[in-house]
């Protein structure tokens, strides 16, 4: 197995935690942590996938 075989997989894995990050979302760090701890089973990545695609609240500025 090839050296991008590998980082390809590493990053469709994470791939949650990356969407979460370039979405700016307020939870990253417990997708992250929902990814890293519980993606290996599916149906944690599934969740983490989900969640990084919700919404995000904008924050209001006084």
């Amino acid at each position: 197995m090839g050296p991008e075989i590998v980082i390809v997989s590493f990053l469709f894995g994470f791939l949650p935690t990356l969407i979460a990050l370039l979405r700016g979302h307020d939870n990253t760090f417990a997708i992250f942590l929902t990814n890293l701890l519980l993606g290996w089973t599916g149906i944690g990545w599934v969740i983490a996938l989900i969640w990084s695609f919700t919404a995000i609240r904008s924050r209001v500025r006084s």
